[in-house]
C-alpha cells in the first residue's frame, strides 16, 4: 500500500535515523515534513529528498515547547493540505552517573525527548481528531527505556515514559481511528560508533560494506534504513489494527516487546509483613527476580579489536 497522498512530520530529522526515516516514509510516496535546530540541517535534508524526486519542506525549531508543537502541524497542513503521519524522534543525550548529573543534564533530556513528544502528540492528536480522518502515530523508544542503562538515568525515564504514554494514547485515540505505537531500534548511530564493541559494524556501515552478520542476525544491529521500513509500515493503512505497541527493529531482526506483566503471584492469608517477607521472599520470589540493562555475547574471535596499549 502506497503512502501516495499522505502528510508526515518527523522530528529530529536532519540527520541519522531521523532522516531515514523522512527519506523512507517519502520514497513510498509521502509529503514529509523536516525538522532540525540546524537550519543548514534541515535544508540539505530537505533537499536530499527533493531531488529523489519526493517533496518536503522544513521546520527549524527545538522540540519541547507547545509553539514548535504547533508549527510543526499548522506547516503539513498549509504546505500540503493535511497531516496523516506523525514521528517523533527528537533527542538529545546528557550521559552521566546519577550523583554527577545535574538538574539541567536531567531537564535538558526531559524536555527534549518526553515533554517533546507529549506537545507533539498533543498537538497532531487535536488536528487529526478534527479533521476525523484518523492518523498514525509514532513514537520513538529505546532499549535504555526498556531495561536500563548505566549512565543514562535522564534518558532511560524519557523512553520509558514515552511506552507508557504511547499504551494510554493507543486506549484514548482509537475512536478515533488512531493508531498510536512505539519503535525500539537498534542501529549505527551516532552514540553505538563511540561504543568499541561494534567497532566493527560501524565501521563496516561508514565504508559502505554490508555488516557481519553476527550483528545483523545474533544480535539485531543494523543500519538507519533498517529501522526505516517499520517506520513507513505503521504509518500505511495497512497496519491500521496495530497500536499501542512496542515494536523493536534491527538488523534482520524484528520483535514485539511484552507489556510489564507480573511473572510470580503469591497469597499469604493475613498480608506480607516484615516478618513473612524475612521468612519466604527468597524461596517463594528470588528465582524471578528480573535482569537489568543489556547483556551481549562475546564478540567473535574476527571482529575483536586489540585493546588500547
Amino acid at each position: 500500500m502506497s503512502l501516495e497522498g499522505k502528510v508526515a512530520v518527523v522530528t529530529g530529522s536532519g540527520r541519522g535515523l531521523g532522516l531515514a526515516y523522512a527519506q523512507e516514509l517519502a520514497r513510498q510516496g509521502a509529503s514529509v515534513v523536516v525538522n532540525d535546530v540546524d537550519a543548514d540541517t534541515a535544508a540539505a535534508a530537505v533537499a536530499t529528498i527533493v531531488d529523489a524526486g519526493g517533496r518536503a519542506v522544513s521546520v527549524v525549531a527545538p522540540v519541547g515547547p507547545t509553539a514548535t508543537a504547533d508549527l510543526l502541524v499548522s506547516t503539513a497542513v498549509e504546505a500540503f493540505g493535511r497531516l496523516d503521519i506523525l514521528v517523533t524522534n527528537a533527542g538529545v543525550l546528557r550521559d552521566t552517573v546519577l550523583w554527577k548529573m545535574s538538574d539541567d543534564d536531567f531537564d535538558t533530556v526531559i524536555n527534549v525527548h518526553l515533554r517533546g513528544t507529549f506537545t507533539t502528540v498533543r498537538a497532531a492528536a487535536v488536528h487529526m481528531r478534527e479533521a476525523g480522518e484518523g492518523g498514525r502515530i509514532i513514537c520513538i523508544g529505546s532499549p535504555t527505556g526498556q531495561r536500563g542503562n548505566f549512565g543514562q538515568t535522564n534518558y532511560a525515564a524519557a523512553k520509558a515514559g514515552i511506552v507508557g504514554m504511547v499504551r494510554t494514547w493507543a486506549l484514548e485515540l482509537k475512536r478515533a481511528g488512531i493508531t498510536t505505537n512505539a519503535v525500539i531500534p537498534v542501529a549505527a548511530t551516532a552514540m553505538t560508533a563511540t561504543v568499541p564493541y561494534f567497532a566493527a559494524a560501524v565501521e563496516a556501515d561508514t565504508a559502505g560494506r554490508p555488516m557481519p552478520d553476527f550483528f545483523r542476525h545474533d544480535l539485531g544491529f543494523g543500519t538507519a534504513d533498517d529501522v526505516a521500513g517499520l517506520i513507513a509500515y505503521l504509518g500505511s493503512d495497512a497496519a491500521s489494527d496495530v497500536t499501542g505497541q512496542a515494536l523493536g527493529v534491527g538488523g534482520d531482526r524484528l520483535q514485539v516487546w511484552s507489556h510489564p506483566e507480573a511473572v510470580v503471584t503469591a497469597y499469604r492469608t493475613g498480608g506480607w509483613t516484615y516478618d513473612a517477607l524475612q521468612e519466604s521472599f527468597a524461596s517463594e520470589f528470588g528465582s524471578a527476580l528480573q535482569t537489568v540493562g543489556e547483556s551481549f555475547p562475546p564478540l567473535p574471535e574476527e571482529l575483536q579489536r586489540p585493546a588500547a596499549s
